[in-house]
């Protein structure tokens, strides 16, 4: 093998791997990098810092329903998709000052709900006038499209919670809700 053929294909392979690095700006800082620096000077100059972002303020509540031991849903949101679906969102909190179980019968009494844990799959919304119950949603496994793995919420402690139903007609404005353990309480649609 020729070693001067060898030493000009690694001259060239240098070479052109120079020009690749130095065509892509290597003497100028990534945008990241630009943007911190710049951030670091402004604090350095006694700049005022950006406002921090508000909190959100909470949802007002559709509805509070108590349940056993402390327990209450409230909920904040009850909103109807272009797919055909009723979302209903909200906390489930403890009031109480002691540990509050989440009690089984929230899952409801299906087989197929009830083997995959506690939810809220038991939940129900009623159209007295339109005649019919609209059970949570579940997926092809028979999970609910609810919250699940609810088991127990400490003293003042809540957790968010949704749960997923068809939607009613949109001229049905109102409907009753309905959870196992929980007092009904109606729920106004838009």
């Amino acid at each position: 093998m020729n070693v001067s053929y060898m030493r000009g294909g690694f001259v060239a392979l240098t070479v052109a791997a120079s020009l690749t690095v130095a065509g892509c700006g290597s003497d100028a800082e990534p945008k990241s990098s630009q943007k911190a620096t710049a951030t670091q000077q402004q604090s350095s100059q006694g700049a005022p810092p950006k406002a921090e972002v508000p909190a959100e303020e909470p949802a007002e509540a559709l509805f509070i329903a108590k349940g056993q031991k402390g327990l209450e849903l409230e909920v904040t949101e009850a909103e109807r998709d272009a797919g055909g679906f009723l979302t209903v969102k909200g906390r489930l909190k403890n009031t109480s000052d002691g540990v509050s179980a989440i009690p089984a019968q929230t899952s409801g009494d299906e087989t197929e709900v009830v083997k995959h844990g506690k939810s809220l799959g038991g939940a129900t919304l009623v159209d007295s006038i339109g005649k019919k119950r609209y059970y949570v949603l579940r997926d092809t496994d028979g999970r609910p499209l609810t919250t699940t793995s609810l088991t127990t919420l400490g003293p003042g402690k809540s957790t968010a919670v949704f749960m997923q139903f068809p939607a009613p007609p949109a001229s049905t404005t109102e409907v009753s809700f309905q959870l196992p353990t929980f007092e009904p309480a109606t729920l106004k649609l838009s």
